[in-house]
C-alpha cells in the first residue's frame, strides 16, 4: 500500500472523520445476530449429547461465526477497498465532478476528496428516505454521521440536472433499498444525471456462493450479481467492466451512453 493509499485510508476530514469500519465495527453494527450465533453454537453442542442432529446446526453456526469475521477482516482490514486507490484502475481518468450516494453510512466521501481534491463532489444521503431502516444501520450512522453538506435524497430524485455529472459512486447503498421499484428508480435516476460516456460506479457484495458460505444467512441481505445486471439492463447503462476486491467485494463499472468514456 502506497503512502497516498494510507493516506486515503485514514485521514479525517475536518477532523471529524471516524476511521473506516473495520471487522470489529461490523460485529458492533450487527451484535444481535452475533449473539444469536453464539447462542446456536452452544445449544446445539449441549443438545447434540442427546439428538445428534443438534450438532449439525451447531456445526453451521460455529462456521458461520467464524468464517463471517474472518471475510470482514480480509475485506475491511486487509484489502484495499478504503484506500480507493483501485478506484484509478478501473476509472483511468478519475472521477471528474462525482456524486457520492449513501444510505446511512458515508466512508466514502471523504477519501475520495482527499484523493481527488480538485474534483467537485457531491455527496447524496437516502437515510432518512428508506422505506425501513435496520437496527444495524442505525448503529452505523450513530457511529459514522452524515458527511457536513450532504443533501437528503430519495430514489427517484437525485441532486443535479440531466448529465450533471461524470461518475456517480455508490458503495454499499443501493442493496439498502429493499423495494424493485426503489432500486430501478435509482438506477434511473443515475442515468439521467450522469453525462453521456460518464460512469457508476457501484460497489456490492453480491449474493454468490462465495459470500453464503462467508456470511451464511447474512447474505441474503446482499442482491444477486442478475439483479445488478437486469438494473442496468433496464437504464439503458452497459457494464464496461466487473471486478472482484478481496474475492468478496464485486465492482461494477456502468457506462451511460452516447460518449467515448
Amino acid at each position: 500500500m502506497t503512502k497516498k493509499e494510507r493516506v486515503g485510508r485514514t485521514a479525517p476530514h475536518e477532523g471529524t472523520t471516524p476511521a473506516p469500519s473495520g471487522a470489529r465495527h461490523v460485529v458492533a453494527y450487527n451484535w444481535p445476530m452475533y449473539v444469536a450465533g453464539s447462542a446456536a453454537t452452544v445449544a446445539g453442542a449441549l443438545l447434540g449429547r442427546r439428538r445428534p442432529v443438534a450438532w449439525a446446526g451447531a456445526a453451521a453456526a460455529g462456521w458461520w461465526l467464524g468464517a463471517s469475521l474472518l471475510a470482514s477482516h480480509l475485506v475491511y482490514d486487509r484489502s484495499p477497498l478504503h484506500g480507493w486507490g483501485w478506484l484509478e484502475a478501473v476509472l483511468p481518468e478519475g472521477p471528474g465532478r462525482h456524486l457520492v450516494v449513501s444510505a446511512g453510512l458515508d466512508e466514502a466521501s471523504a477519501p475520495l476528496r482527499t484523493r481527488h481534491p480538485s474534483r467537485p463532489q457531491t455527496v447524496a444521503d437516502l437515510y432518512d428516505a428508506l422505506p425501513a431502516t435496520e437496527s444495524s444501520l442505525r448503529r452505523a450512522r450513530r457511529r459514522v454521521p452524515a458527511r457536513p453538506g450532504s443533501i437528503p435524497a430519495r430514489a427517484d430524485r437525485l441532486p443535479g440536472g440531466d448529465g450533471s455529472y461524470d461518475t456517480v459512486i455508490a458503495p454499499f447503498a443501493v442493496h439498502e433499498l429493499r423495494a424493485d421499484a426503489d432500486r430501478e428508480a435509482l438506477f434511473t435516476e443515475c442515468a439521467r444525471v450522469l453525462r453521456p460516456g460518464g460512469a457508476l460506479v457501484l460497489v456490492e457484495h453480491c449474493r454468490n456462493v462465495a459470500n453464503v458460505v462467508s456470511y451464511g444467512p447474512g447474505a441474503w441481505h446482499f442482491m444477486p450479481r442478475s439483479e445488478w445486471l437486469r438494473l442496468a439492463a433496464l437504464s439503458g447503462l452497459d457494464v464496461v467492466e466487473e471486478r472482484r476486491i478481496a474475492g468478496l467485494v464485486t465492482v461494477f463499472v456502468l457506462r451511460a451512453s452516447g460518449g467515448a468514456g
